[in-house]
């Protein structure tokens, strides 16, 4: 990853036992158990429980969890593309060409 061309030092494992834990701790503060959570995502238990012990699970299970836990809107923000905004001429003048929308070929 890539954040001002500076290179973040993360893997994938802290990751994923970050946002095991975020998860949790949201459920948790919502007074809902593993059960609970299960049913009203429509993610089925066993998956639930393996993602809180191990941080494994599907995107679209990860999706439904978010969503069941009102913590959908915080990914798509995050997500979501800046709007530029200029002060003067020079700065749009300055702004560098678009990017491409497809990768190299490897």
């Amino acid at each position: 990853m890539l954040k001002d061309n500076i290179m973040l030092l993360i893997s994938i494992k802290d990751v994923q036992d970050a946002l095991k834990k975020q998860l949790r701790a949201r459920r948790l503060e919502q007074g809902l158990t593993q059960a609970g959570l299960a049913d009203r995502s429509g993610v089925a238990l066993a998956t639930l429980r393996r993602f809180e012990q191990t941080g494994a699970v599907s995107l679209e299970s990860f999706l439904k969890l978010l969503m069941a836990l009102g913590m959908i809107d915080g990914v798509m923000e995050a997500l979501a593309t800046q709007k530029e905004s200029f002060q003067t001429i020079d700065e749009v003048l300055a702004k560098p060409a678009k990017r491409r929308k497809r990768g190299w070929r490897t």
